[in-house]
């Protein structure tokens, strides 16, 4: 994904970014919740208030400065909590909740691309600018959360599937939650980059 620099850019970056991951862990604690777990509730965490998702650090000032720096913007939210003790279906369950949180996305990169396609708004160069951003960072945030690798959403897709030995290992790289991240950025990002990349593309092929 390709982001200007620019004033402008960055402020709907910001925008779209805090909407966008705060819908995206809204929807874990909602899925939670109509699978039985009330947990995120109770921390207030059922709501599509953002500032309620948001981590100042995680979630702003980490990828604003890695774009600043000309790096791809790496962001982490504040996860929505729940007891998979108390979530029906068992694995199966704790999956749905975490594949709530990137469909989420999808379907708001589609709401943006069907804008799009429709030539809404489009006479207005700045609502081009916005509706791209929109699309490409929801789509960045599907693929990139769709990854099986702890603490991303699609480790508990795979985890759901995996045998007892893989489980295991899956939860100890779990433990280091934004380190584990981090080492995946570190260590395998620049083999897994053209695969992500073609996903992004494939993605946006299909909405656009």
């Amino acid at each position: 994904m390709n982001i200007d620099v620019s004033a402008t850019s960055l402020v709907f970056f910001l925008v779209v970014l805090i909407f966008s991951i705060g819908v995206h862990e809204a929807m874990h604690g909602f899925a939670a919740y109509w699978l039985g777990d009330d947990t995120a509730a109770l921390e207030g965490r059922l709501t599509l208030n953002p500032l309620k998702h948001i981590d100042p650090v995680l979630s702003v000032l980490m990828p604003l400065i890695l774009i600043l720096l000309g790096l791809p913007p790496l962001l982490a939210a504040k996860p929505v909590p729940f007891n998979p003790a108390r979530v029906k279906y068992d694995e199966f369950g704790a999956a749905l909740i975490a594949l709530a949180g990137p469909f989420t996305n999808f379907a708001l990169a589609a709401v943006g691309a069907v804008i799009w396609r429709l030539g809404l708004g489009m006479e207005s160069a700045l609502f081009v600018d916005f509706l791209s951003m929109f699309i490409m960072l929801n789509v960045g945030l599907f693929v990139f959360n769709m990854i099986p690798f702890p603490p991303l959403d699609g480790s508990r897709v795979l985890y759901a599937v995996a045998p007892a030995p893989v489980q295991r290992v899956m939860e100890q790289i779990e433990q280091f939650g934004m380190i584990a991240i981090l080492l995946l950025i570190a260590v395998l990002l620049p083999f897994i980059r053209p695969l992500i990349i073609t996903l992004n593309e494939a993605v946006l092929g299909f909405l656009l």
